[in-house]
C-alpha cells in the first residue's frame, strides 16, 4: 500500500504522456483553467501576494493527504465492505457500496485544501473577514485543482490523445476537458463556501457542507458505473452542480453587505 501511495504522489508531478509538447499543453490548459474560474472571484493576489503561497501550498499538501490518507482508508474500507459481501452484490448495490469511499473523498480532500487557510486565521487572532475568507478558501481550492487538473490532463494525453479525435469523435473527445474544466470550477467554489463559513463562525458546518457538494459531484461517476448515466449526461450532471455551486460562492462574494450604524448614531428614521 505505501508503495502504491508513493507511487501515485509521484504521478503528479511526471509527465504522463512522455512529450514535451502534451506536458505544456496539459499544464496550460489547467492554469488556463483555474485562472478564468479565479478571475471571477477577483482575489488580491497583488495586493497581498502571501495569497500564492495559500495557493501552493494547499497544492501540494492535499496531493499528500490524498495520496497517504485518502488512498488507504479507501482501500481499508474497500477491503471491510468485500469482507461482509461478495463482489457480485457489492456491484449490484453499487449506489449503496461506492457512498463511504465517496465521502472519505469529499471530507479529505476538502479538509487538505482548507489547512493553510485555518492557519492563515488562526494567526489572525481566529478574526477575519468572511469576504477575505471565502476569498482565501478560492484560492486554496485553485491551487488543487490546477494541479489535479494537469495530473487528468497528462492521463489524456497518455491514453492517446490527440487532434484527429476531434475530426472522428465531435465533441465526445474533449469531453475529458471539458469535465476538468468545470471540476476546477468546483474545487474552487467548494473551498470558497468552507472559507466563507470559517470566518464567519460556522467553520465545521461549511466544511460539512463543501465535503458534502463534493462528493455530490463525485457521485455522477458512480451514476454512471451503474449505467444511469451516459457520457454526456456525467458530464451535464459534472457542469450543473459546478455552475450551481459556483453560482452560491460568487453570490456571497458579490453580494452588497448593509452596514448597521452604532448605537449613538441617528438612524435615518429617527432624523
Amino acid at each position: 500500500m505505501l508503495d502504491y501511495a508513493i507511487s501515485y504522489f509521484k504521478s503528479f508531478f511526471q509527465n504522463l504522456s512522455g512529450s514535451g509538447t502534451h506536458l505544456a499543453i496539459a499544464i496550460g490548459l489547467a492554469i488556463a483553467f483555474g485562472a478564468v474560474w479565479l478571475a471571477c472571484y477577483r482575489p488580491p493576489l497583488v495586493r497581498k501576494p502571501w495569497l500564492w503561497a495559500i495557493l501552493v501550498s494547499s497544492a501540494f499538501f492535499t496531493v499528500v493527504v490524498v495520496s497517504f490518507i485518502q488512498i488507504p482508508l479507501q482501500a481499508v474500507t474497500g477491503r471491510a465492505l468485500t469482507h461482509f459481501w461478495s463482489e457480485e452484490i457489492l456491484v449490484r448495490w453499487i449506489l449503496l457500496a461506492a457512498i463511504p469511499s465517496i465521502l472519505i473523498t469529499g471530507l479529505v480532500q476538502e479538509g487538505a485544501k482548507l489547512v493553510p487557510l485555518v492557519l492563515h486565521w488562526w494567526w489572525s487572532g481566529k478574526n477575519i473577514d468572511a469576504k477575505l475568507g471565502l476569498l482565501i478558501g478560492a484560492v486554496a481550492g485553485a491551487g488543487f485543482g490546477v494541479l489535479e487538473a494537469q495530473w487528468i490532463h497528462g492521463q489524456i494525453f497518455a491514453y492517446g490523445w490527440t487532434w484527429e479525435w476531434l475530426e472522428i469523435y465531435g465533441f465526445v473527445a474533449i469531453l475529458g476537458f471539458w469535465e476538468r474544466f468545470f471540476t476546477v470550477g468546483a474545487h474552487i467554489a467548494f473551498s470558497a463556501l468552507a472559507g466563507y463559513g470559517l470566518a464567519k463562525g460556522w467553520g465545521w458546518q461549511f466544511y460539512l457542507v463543501a465535503s458534502a457538494l463534493h462528493g455530490l459531484l463525485n457521485y455522477g461517476a458512480v451514476l454512471w458505473q451503474a449505467g444511469l448515466l451516459t457520457d454526456m449526461w456525467t458530464e451535464v450532471y459534472v457542469t450543473v452542480i459546478a455552475v450551481a455551486v459556483t453560482g452560491w460562492a460568487l453570490w456571497l462574494r458579490w453580494r452588497k453587505t448593509v452596514a448597521i450604524p452604532a448605537a449613538s448614531e441617528p438612524t435615518a428614521s429617527a432624523l
